[in-house]
């Protein structure tokens, strides 16, 4: 199933292959995603050997579950095995009882992840051990926390499932950070739900990337307007059953990709994740 994922988002031109991160799957992480699950620089490191030009990524890994110097090793690896490839999406966690089962304190999972990514920042700084091909850094969250964050660590805030409103008025207070810090304002890539229906989606609560094509393209438009170079497609619906029959995500992102790509041009910066 993974070998399809990557040659079919491949094949319709995406850019970004991004999977998410579990170790223990504990009771509060299988209630949403079904078995079995991949660690992703295991995973990401044999997608790479079976695709040629698509990036590779993590969205999100979650920075507390390993040390900060495995995870840079890792990651390096990969990059430079990978060509270049990898787009590294970090994140704090939220599944308690999986913190609970690596031993780490979930109270603490965000300074941790500072923590972490300035060592794993620090460590590649040896390019004679860790190679000298760039990594970009996205940093996940929704709170002022990851905002924040983002601003200190990242070169890109990936926030999940806004809606274009929302996320209209949380990239002023991005901006706000960075000039309160005096920092540059990362880049955008958030991750929306891609979910298309064949009537239009109506209401405040709406997210982006819900609804008709002709929606969900407005909402592309509309990011391309708040500055969001990269924007990852979502597929997952929440039902742990639907990833066993994903010909639907596998359509709805070919619908997405006729649009955005015509006959004959080159790949464009969206991207799609799983």
């Amino acid at each position: 199933m993974l070998r399809s994922w990557a040659q079919t988002v491949e094949g319709l031109g995406f850019d970004l292959l991004m999977i998410s991160d579990h170790i223990a799957i504990t009771p509060d992480v299988a209630e949403r995603y079904p078995a079995p699950f991949y660690e992703p620089f295991t995973t990401l490191s044999w997608l790479a050997g079976l695709t040629t030009r698509i990036q590779l990524g993590t969205t999100v890994l979650i920075a507390p579950y390993r040390h900060p110097l495995l995870t840079a090793r890792m990651a390096a690896n990969l990059n430079e095995l990978s060509g270049g490839r990898l787009v590294l999406g970090v994140g704090v966690g939220w599944a308690r009882q999986e913190f609970t089962a690596l031993d780490i304190p979930f109270s603490q999972r965000g300074q941790l992840t500072d923590s972490h990514l300035r060592d794993i920042r620090a460590a590649w700084k040896d390019t004679a051990s860790y190679g000298d091909r760039r990594i970009p850094v996205w940093v996940g969250g929704n709170s002022d926390a990851g905002l924040r964050r983002a601003v200190r660590l990242a070169d890109a805030w990936h926030p999940l499932h806004p809606t274009v409103p929302w996320l209209r008025e949380a990239a002023g207070r991005l901006e706000t950070y960075a000039d309160e810090q005096h920092l540059p304002v990362p880049a955008l890539a958030p991750r929306i739900a891609l979910r298309l229906t064949k009537e239009p989606v109506d209401g405040a609560g709406r997210l982006a990337g819900e609804g008709t094509i002709d929606q969900i393209m407005d909402d592309l438009d509309q990011l391309r307007l708040l500055g969001a170079k990269s924007v990852v497609l979502d597929t997952y619906p929440g039902d742990p059953h639907a990833t066993c029959h994903p010909q639907a995500a596998w359509q709805a992102l070919a619908t997405v990709a006729a649009r955005l790509l015509p006959p004959s041009t080159p790949p464009r910066t969206t991207m799609e994740g799983s």
